[in-house]
């Protein structure tokens, strides 16, 4: 074998990093991935309306991850969005989504930890307001969300292989899909899969 086929096989051998899209990544941008928000800023690679679109390939994301995003769309723009993030990704690829939990929420209000709730007593003194505000974090929120409801969305936008995570856990095969997870105690971690 000759040095020209030795370089080429080596070449050929070394693995392209994947493709990962930051959906919603808002000032959270984090290097080595395609961050995507509808208002641009400092390292915001693309701005956009998903929907509109993501003016990315179809099939051509290894993986996506959307941070406490998904929230901001009336319930009759998620499918779509969520059809969306689908077209981009690849076959075999993974869409993660944190999400605002109501559960765990309810769960604090009802059991009187108002601690758990980011909400200025100024802005509101009563348990209840409280968590309405919480909930709908400060008016930027227009969904709320349930495991049930996310893995029911995700199966209209033709997603399979539905699996609630833990924080920093994955049942995927992308073991750095984690990395963006944040908001431990009031998230939930959903992932599903592009057949």
């Amino acid at each position: 074998m000759g040095p020209e086929t030795h370089t080429h096989a080596a070449i050929a051998s070394v693995e392209a990093p994947p493709k990962r899209l930051n959906w919603g990544c808002g000032e959270h941008t984090a290097r080595g991935w395609l961050n995507v928000d509808v208002k641009s800023g400092p390292g915001v690679d693309l701005s956009c309306d998903i929907r509109e679109g993501i003016p990315v390939e179809s099939d051509s994301i290894d993986y996506a991850v959307s941070v406490h995003a998904l929230q901001e769309l009336s319930i009759p723009e998620l499918v779509p969005a969520l059809a969306e993030l689908r077209r981009a990704l690849r076959p075999g690829g993974v869409l993660r989504l944190v999400l605002p939990d109501l559960a765990k929420g309810i769960q604090a209000y009802l059991g009187g930890r108002d601690d758990y709730f980011q909400v200025d007593r100024a802005q509101a003194r009563s348990a209840g307001g409280r968590f309405i505000v919480h909930m709908l974090w400060h008016g930027y929120s227009r969904t709320l969300f349930t495991a049930d409801f996310v893995e029911e969305l995700l199966i209209k936008a033709r997603f399979q292989d539905v699996v609630e995570c833990r924080f920093r856990q994955t049942a995927s095969p992308f073991p750095e899909i984690v990395e963006l997870d944040n908001r431990e105690q009031e998230s939930l971690y959903v992932e599903a899969t592009k057949a």
